[in-house]
This record gives C-alpha cells, structure tokens and sequence, in this order.
C-alpha cells in the first residue's frame, strides 16, 4: 500500500476544507491556534512511518486523552466496578450535558463525554498519589517518548474557564459518583486534556489497541485483549461525541477525538492513522480532519467493516 502517496493525494483534496471549522474559542489558549494547520500520520504495526504536513508539531490532545485514562481507570478498578459508574451508551447529546446527568441520576452515559471522564480520574486519584504523573507515565510508555508533557498554560486556561465541568464534577459529587475532592479531579482533568503530543506520538500510543493490548515498544501486555476489544468498541460508539453514527458511516474506524483538533483513528491488527486540523464543526470534532480520514479509508479500502 503506497501511504505515502495517499497522505499527499489526501492534503491536496483536504486543503479547501481546512480553514471552514471553527476553533475552539471557549478556552483563551486553544482560540489562539492558527487555523491553517493541518497534520496527518500513518504508523503501521510492522513499524513503518508515513507523515505529511504539520504531523511533527505538537497540539493540545483535549479529550483523545480519555483513551488513555479509561485503560488506566479499567487497570486500577476493573470491569465490574468502573461499569457501575460509568455506562457504555451513545450520548445523542453535546460532550458537557448537564441535563443528562441529572436525568440519570449521576452515571455519566458514557466514559468519554466530559463527566466520565471526571469519574475516570476519580478512580486513578482513588489508585494512585500522583494522579497527573501516572497518566503522564503511561501516555509516554505508550508512545516510547520521555519527552511528552503537559503544556501547563493550556491547563491553567482550561482551569479559568472550566465552569460547566466544575458543575458536572459538583452535581456528581452530589450523587456520590466522586470519592475524591472535587477540585484535585477538576485539575486533574485539566492536566489531563492539556498533554502535548502530535500526531505521530499519538499514533504510536494508538498502537496497543491496534494490537490487542500488546505495546509493540516494550513488549507488554498493556490490557488483556479482552479489555482492548472493549475499549475498541466503545471508541467506535462513544469517541466522537454525538457524531458517532455519522463518523462510523463516513470513516469506519473506532477513533477519539478532541476539541484541539486532533483525531485518533486505527485499524485493529494493521495501523493508527492520526490527524490534527484545529478548524472543528458543529459536533466539537476536526473538520478537515474527519474527511481526512475518511478519504483515508476510502482510497486504502480498509475499514473495520
């Protein structure tokens, strides 16, 4: 399969779209992106490494990080306990729904809208002294890069902002779904949405699900294969908020995205491919980066289905 000279055919089909999204202008820090980036990575599971445009800058992954704190939170709890927290539905509604919490009673619908993930981060604070550390620890044995971190103004610019997850971490908080004070999960979350990858890095760290829970840089079993079909399957309904159904039609490929335009996709037992285009639609999810990947999975002909 020539990557290579898709990546290319790809950017060239992709540039009149780039600049149409809207960035994500409720945090001070990510509305100052430039909106003309675009970046796009291929990592193979046999080792081989395609990139094109802005692949190697680094951007704020936002909730892409949920990938990594659902396998930390299913390590520390397990199966049984963490799903009596969290459910495993579609949410039809927006990532920071107060309404459907309310509705149902304190369990978030799904672990990656925004009030699971706080319960996620709860379960790792329960687990661990250094909460943001251990998350740090495991995004960069995942991507065999000692050198990612948490950009730390972005972070603050969240925190300045953060009123409706303050909101959903008090309401759950109130039903008990938050065992840890609220303001340590807050920051934690905040950090946790501010890491500093790009999309090669994010390939690499995707490759453990692509590989059935088996990390391809050190060897180990990272989640039972088990746990990495489950995570997989959640991806793939829950992990473009309330445009899974269209981003399953359109892409066909479990994936995350985030509101700093970064979109995490693969394909079980062959590759990651990984986008960043800070310009979002309506939905929070990358514009240019969601035809991305569809063409990709067009004019490869693979997809999970």
């Amino acid at each position: 399969m020539e990557y290579q000279q898709i990546l290319e055919e790809i950017h060239e089909e992709v540039k009149p779209f780039i600049e149409r999204g809207k960035v994500a202008d409720y945090i001070p820090k990510l509305a100052a992106v430039p909106k003309n980036k675009f970046g796009m990575a291929v990592q193979t599971l046999d080792g081989k490494l395609f990139t094109i445009g802005d692949a190697h800058e680094h951007f704020s992954i936002q909730s892409i990080s949920k990938a990594y704190t659902l396998t930390l939170a299913l390590q520390f709890a397990g199966e049984e306990a963490l799903w009596k927290r969290v459910g495993r539905e579609p949410s039809g509604n927006p990532f920071n729904s107060l309404v459907q919490l309310e509705y149902e009673n304190g369990i978030p619908r799904n672990p990656f809208i925004n009030a699971g993930a706080l319960v996620l981060v709860d379960v790792i604070l329960s687990h661990s002294k250094d909460a943001g550390q251990t998350i740090l620890n495991f995004v960069r044995e995942r991507s065999d890069n000692p050198d990612i971190n948490f950009d730390m103004e972005v972070a603050a610019s969240e925190k300045s902002t953060g009123f409706r997850n303050a909101a959903l971490a008090n309401f759950l908080k109130s039903y008990g779904n938050l065992h840890n004070n609220v303001e340590d999960v807050l920051d934690t979350y905040f950090l946790q949405c501010s890491l500093h990858m790009n999309c090669i890095d994010l390939a690499r760290s995707f490759l453990v699900l692509a590989n059935h829970g088996l990390s391809p840089w050190s060897g180990k079993q990272i989640v039972t294969k088990s746990q990495a079909k489950r995570i997989n399957s959640l991806m793939l309904t829950c992990g473009t908020y309330d445009a899974v159904g269209d981003f399953a039609y359109r892409v066909g490929l479990p994936g995350k995205s985030g509101i700093g335009g970064g979109i995490a996709a693969f394909i079980p037992g062959r590759l990651c491919v990984t986008v960043w285009s800070p310009g979002l639609n309506s939905n929070g999810n990358s514009l240019a980066g969601t035809l991305a990947l569809e063409l990709f999975t067009t004019k490869t002909g693979m997809s999970i289905f």
